[in-house]
C-alpha cells in the first residue's frame, strides 16, 4: 500500500508529488502514461509564469519540474490509471491499465480538462500557431493587432473582452444571434467599440503558413463567405473535463462534481470523499494557469500529507 496516489503529471500533479514527499510521505506514485509536464507543453510562447523574465516554451518551462518533483521520492508510473474507488475500510483502490489493482492511504486527481476543438479545417494543424484556447495566456502577441474570436458563452465573451483591452479589434463569431452568457457580459460586450459581432456565422476554415495564421474564413448561414485578415484566433466552444477515472461501476461518481463535471472542492482541495483532492483544471473555478495549477498542487500535497500522518 502507497501513502498517496496521484493522478496526472501536470503543474499540478507534479507540485503535489513534491510538496507531499518533501514534508515526509514516503510512498507516493504519480501515474502519468506519458512524459510529465501536462498540457502546457504544447504552448509556443510563455511568458506570464513568475519568475521567468523571458519569453520560454511551454516545454522549456516544464523541463526541469520532474526531476525536481521526483527529487524527494516521488515515482512516476507511466502507466494509465482507468478509475479510483474507495472502499469501507476507507483505502483507495487504483486500478491501472492491464496491471494490479494499486492501493493507496490518499489520491490526488489532477487530470486536468481540455479545450474543445471546434474541428474546422486548418485548426489542428496551426494550433499553437496563431489558434489559441487561452487568451491570459496568448493574447499580448496580438498587441495592438486584429484578432477572432469563436464562441458565445460566458468564457469566450470574458476573453473578447480582456482580448479588447490589448488589441485593435476583436471578431466575435457566433454561430446564433443570441448569446449563452450573462446579462451583464453580453451587455459589455456590445457596448464595446473595439469588438465587432459576427453573428449566425462560422468558422469555416482557418488559414495559415509556416510562420502561423494569415487569416479566418467566416461562413454566414445564408452561404455568404468572406476572409477576415487575422493572424491569430481563439477558440471558446467550451472544455471537456477528465474526470472519467471517477465514474463508478453503477454509474455515479465518487465524488461531488457541478453541472458541468468539474469536481467541487473547497479552499484545501478536499472533495466531498476524505482522502480525496482535486487540483488544477479539473477542480470548479480553475483559472487555467500553469502558477493556479501549481499552487493548487501545492495545497493539495500538503492537505494529503496531513490526512495520511493523522
Amino acid at each position: 500500500m502507497i501513502d498517496l496516489a496521484i493522478i496526472g503529471g501536470g503543474p499540478a500533479g507534479l507540485t503535489a508529488g513534491l510538496y507531499a514527499t518533501r514534508g515526509g510521505l514516503k510512498d507516493v506514485i504519480m501515474f502519468e502514461k506519458g512524459m510529465p509536464g501536462g498540457q502546457i507543453t504544447g504552448s509556443s510562447e510563455i511568458e506570464n509564469y513568475p519568475g521567468i523574465s523571458h519569453e520560454v516554451t511551454g516545454m522549456e518551462l516544464m523541463e526541469n519540474w520532474p526531476e525536481q518533483s521526483m527529487r524527494f521520492g516521488m515515482k512516476h508510473s507511466m502507466d494509465e490509471v482507468t478509475r479510483v474507488t474507495k472502499r469501507d475500510d476507507g483505502i483507495f483502490e487504483v486500478s491501472v491499465m492491464g496491471k494490479d489493482i494499486v492501493e493507496a492511504k490518499s489520491v490526488v486527481v489532477a487530470t486536468g480538462s481540455t479545450p474543445r476543438r471546434a474541428g474546422v479545417e486548418g485548426e489542428e494543424k496551426l494550433f499553437g500557431k496563431g489558434v489559441s484556447t487561452c487568451a491570459t495566456c496568448d493574447g499580448f502577441f496580438y498587441k495592438g493587432k486584429e484578432v477572432a474570436v469563436l464562441g458565445g458563452g460566458d468564457t469566450a465573451l470574458e476573453e473578447a473582452l480582456y482580448l479588447a483591452n490589448i488589441c485593435s479589434k476583436v471578431y466575435l463569431i457566433h454561430r446564433r444571434d443570441t448569446f449563452r452568457a450573462s446579462p451583464i457580459t453580453i451587455e459589455k460586450v456590445k457596448n464595446n467599440e473595439k469588438i465587432e459581432l459576427i453573428l449566425n456565422s462560422g468558422v469555416k476554415e482557418i488559414l495559415g503558413d509556416m510562420m502561423g495564421v494569415t487569416g479566418v474564413v467566416v461562413s454566414g448561414k445564408d452561404k455568404s463567405e468572406k476572409t477576415l485578415d487575422v493572424p491569430g484566433i481563439f477558440v471558446f466552444v467550451g472544455m471537456n473535463v477528465n474526470n472519467s477515472i471517477l465514474l463508478q461501476e453503477d454509474g455515479s461518481y465518487l465524488c461531488d462534481l457541478d453541472d458541468n463535471g468539474n469536481v467541487i472542492v473547497d479552499l484545501k482541495m478536499k472533495t466531498s470523499v476524505k482522502g480525496l483532492f482535486a487540483a488544477g483544471d479539473i477542480r470548479i473555478d480553475a483559472a487555467k494557469q500553469v502558477v493556479c495549477a501549481a499552487g493548487d498542487g501545492a495545497v493539495a500535497g500538503i492537505q494529503a500529507l496531513e490526512y495520511v500522518n493523522d
